[in-house]
């Protein structure tokens, strides 16, 4: 919850691959006061079946700068493994995904709520400010 302060973040992930949410996708959350401060780590969670974070650490005061880092290498190998499970004989020896990774850097002010989804299939991603 954001105060007059501070600012406040929350995120989902829709794998629009499958047209579902992205569910037990790590997002680490990092912060920073300035763009030439240091980012200090500030915890993560893990998205629930809806694909949302709903316990993301608070910001601190003072924060300018916002960082979500999205882990989703493992999500893309374990839906990769269970479809090969399933259909063996269609087993590709390429990568899961292209982008092992996101990381999305943005801008806050005090008093305003990010929400800040995450479009999301093997081979690219999109972002943009929700509500």
């Amino acid at each position: 919850m954001s105060t007059s302060t501070t600012a406040s973040v929350s995120t989902h992930i829709l794998d629009t691959s499958a047209g579902r949410p992205a569910e037990g996708v790590a997002v680490h959350l990092a912060a920073r006061p300035g763009r030439d401060a240091d980012w200090r780590s500030l915890g993560g969670s893990a998205t629930d079946a809806d694909g949302r974070c709903k316990d993301l650490p608070a910001l601190p005061e003072g924060t300018t700068h916002v960082r979500l880092d999205f882990a989703v290498e493992p999500y893309f190998e374990k839906k990769q493994a269970d479809a090969q499970q399933d259909a063996p004989a269609n087993r590709d020896s390429g990568p899961a995904v292209f982008f092992p990774e996101v990381a999305i850097t943005f801008a806050v002010v005090p008093g305003e709520h990010y929400h800040v989804p995450l479009l999301l299939n093997p081979f690219g991603y999109s972002v943009y400010r929700g509500s």
